[in-house]
């Protein structure tokens, strides 16, 4: 047997599953190692790369990889890299100059997209990151004028913008839950932080009259400023300082973001949730009718927690009970 040595191949493991691509950033290799049409992808896949044509939309996958796809979070490329390769095993031959035509080619991705139709939410996760390709060829590169998937309408219908968790439904949390998650549900329905902000929070984000941090969700561009209310005071002095992060698990050590997840989806289980369609993140809502019941104006809340000001006034008017804003017009 001729043994042929392959070199600089990159494997890459999601889940459980080995992925195995010609060099980093470049194309995925069929089959399982030693197959014929492994070789044969990783030889044309070389082939390719000393032939290049840079017009293909292959080839914008490949600069995307290289340029951008390293400064996403670690969890966002695993969880992107296969859709990649889907994206560019589907439309790689295409030249680039077709999605510059977005009235043609919207029809191209829409069918596509559909073939996922029956998983819709993933449909549109790889109809996100197609589009996050084509805005990279807008800009910075200038392939192309505008993102062809502007203006297609995502599959899956879901509104979770004004579900919150009600005062009932965390003191039923909190009849079961251990001190640890009490404790970041309390923090997260006082100050509207996103989880992946909450759980670096430290003590010295804290400040004499407010909480200030850059938000993770703006790349750290954007300081979401949290004025430190009675309510929000109180949540503070409960919680033990173990260390310079305010969050922290059993062990007195900051929570993975995973570690976290396991603990809050058990916690959710115990308190007997496991069929209401309750997340973490809706606690923001929450957050929203304690910042106006504590005296901020809608204006103010909707810029800490970066929303519409229309979208805090329904919360505002489904959920905050009539005598509490009657109670604070009279103060």
């Amino acid at each position: 047997m001729v043994r042929v040595d392959l070199r600089g191949i990159a494997k890459v493991s999601v889940k459980g599953r080995d992925y195995y691509y010609a060099w980093r950033g470049g194309p995925r290799l069929r089959d399982k190692p030693g197959s014929p049409e492994f070789l044969a992808s990783y030889q044309e896949a070389h082939q390719n790369r000393h032939t290049k044509d840079d017009g293909r939309f292959r080839a914008l996958v490949t600069i995307y990889k290289a340029k951008a796809f390293g400064k996403l979070a670690e969890s966002t490329r695993k969880n992107w890299s296969p859709w990649l390769d889907r994206i560019a095993d589907h439309f790689g031959e295409l030249r680039i100059a077709q999605f510059d035509r977005p009235e043609k080619i919207r029809r191209v991705i829409r069918n596509w997209r559909n073939t996922y139709a029956d998983t819709p939410r993933s449909a549109d996760y790889g109809l996100q990151v197609l589009s996050c390709v084509l805005s990279y060829a807008v800009d910075p590169l200038g392939k192309i004028a505008i993102n062809p998937c502007e203006g297609i309408k995502q599959l899956y219908k879901s509104n979770r913008s004004e579900i919150i968790w009600t005062e009932a439904d965390i003191a039923r949390l909190k009849q079961t839950g251990a001190a640890e998650i009490v404790h970041a549900v309390d923090l997260a329905s006082h100050t509207g932080l996103r989880l992946g902000d909450l759980l670096r929070l430290s003590w010295s984000h804290v400040g004499a009259d407010a909480i200030t941090i850059a938000t993770g969700k703006s790349k750290h561009r954007r300081e979401a400023i949290i004025p430190l209310y009675n309510g929000l005071r109180n949540v503070l002095a409960t919680i033990p300082k173990r260390s310079p992060i305010i969050l922290t698990n059993s062990r007195h050590q900051p929570w993975t973001r995973d570690g976290f997840g396991s603990s809050f989806n058990k916690a959710k289980i115990a308190a007997g949730f496991a069929d209401r369609d309750l997340h973490f993140h809706d606690l923001r809502g929450t957050a929203a009718t304690r910042f106006y019941v504590a005296g901020l104006s809608e204006r103010v809340i909707a810029e800490i927690m970066g929303w519409e000001e229309e979208h805090i006034t329904r919360i505002i008017r489904r959920y905050v009970d009539r005598s509490a804003a009657t109670r604070l017009a009279g103060c």
